[in-house]
């Protein structure tokens, strides 16, 4: 009898033994996988998994036996998530089975930035690593644009639609649900501050306010000063005097190469504000909130002009007497 509880006791211990030896092996046994993101497909599980790394000679059929019967004590590990996963040449078996468990999928980012056109903000989104390229122009833009009935007309341009901040998405989104993100965050910060504007500012609707903001996003990074800059352009247009802002100029002129010229400011181009007065036909890039709240809440002032003095900051004046000594002091060193 004696002999009989010592070998029951004896096998048990080995089983023991084996049960935590298993565990220790399969929480050393690495995966050298051979890129950062791992995607687990739709209906895999474990022993899928398994039978795909054993035969990328990551894993032996012994390794795949002890996991199969390492999920039968621990069944919370047999089921697998799909999706795409970010993955480290240090990660054991183990823990790749409960990264794909908890589902935490690998997160990607792209980035829109205040100031650029769309042209370069499609750029930026062709560029972007794990994402579906189903928006190749601009003209792929205009129709994710849910476009609020009280805004007006839809316009011929999508430019300036896209909100500038950082979007993430998981691999394999779409391009163009990061586009109807960015349009659906312009829409709700222009109707933000349209309802906050000054109730007689010279702006008909919310697209003439994402207009005039993206003029004060170009002519001005100094944010302090914003709410100055968007006060010249409201007093112009109060006076129905031209914006004469390059800017615009710029914006109109194809392959601009960096030096405004005379001929640039007399081209007849409809966002040249040299000829042609009030707003231009639209945004000319995208905008930030507080470009957007310098737009709808300009300073109180008499200013009509203003030159940068080369440091980000600007010398404003009220008369063009004062603007063209302000020139010949910041701009001709006079």
């Amino acid at each position: 009898m004696l002999k009989k509880i010592l070998f029951v006791l004896f096998g048990a211990l080995l089983l023991i033994t084996a049960y935590f030896a298993s565990i220790k092996h399969l929480e050393s046994l690495q995966i050298n996988l051979p890129e950062p993101i791992y995607t687990v497909k739709a209906g895999s599980s474990v022993q899928s998994l398994c039978r795909q790394w054993q035969s990328l000679g990551q894993l032996k059929g012994s390794d795949c036996l002890l996991l199969k019967l390492y999920t039968k004590i621990k069944p919370n590990l047999a089921s697998v998530q799909q999706g795409s996963y970010r993955v480290s040449d240090d990660m054991s078996v183990l823990s790749l089975l409960t990264l794909f468990r908890e589902g935490k999928v690998a997160q990607f980012s792209l980035t829109f930035i205040e100031g650029q056109t769309l042209a370069q903000a499609l750029q930026r989104l062709q560029f972007a690593e794990y994402l579906q390229q189903d928006v190749l122009t601009a003209d792929d833009v205009l129709p994710l644009v849910n476009w609020p009935k009280e805004w007006g007309d839809i316009p011929q341009s999508a430019e300036g639609l896209l909100f500038p901040d950082t979007y993430y998405y998981t691999a394999d989104s779409k391009a163009s649900s990061l586009i109807k993100r960015a349009t659906s965050a312009l829409i709700k910060h222009v109707s933000a501050a349209w309802q906050q504007r000054q109730v007689d500012l010279p702006i008909q609707h919310p697209y003439e306010l994402l207009t005039l903001a993206s003029i004060v996003e170009k002519e001005s990074s100094y944010i302090p000063e914003r709410a100055k800059v968007s006060s010249v352009f409201v007093n112009r247009l109060r006076k129905n005097m031209r914006l004469q802002t390059d800017p615009t100029v710029i914006y109109g002129i194809k392959d601009f190469d960096g030096d405004i010229k005379r001929s640039d400011l007399r081209n007849p181009h409809p966002y040249n504000t040299y000829r042609h007065a009030g707003l231009p036909p639209g945004p000319i890039s995208l905008v930030s909130e507080t470009a957007l709240m310098a737009a709808a809440q300009p300073e109180a002032t008499d200013l009509y002009y203003f030159v940068s003095k080369g440091d980000g900051s600007h010398q404003f004046s009220t008369s063009l007497e004062q603007h063209n000594a302000a020139v010949q002091k910041y701009i001709f060193g006079k």
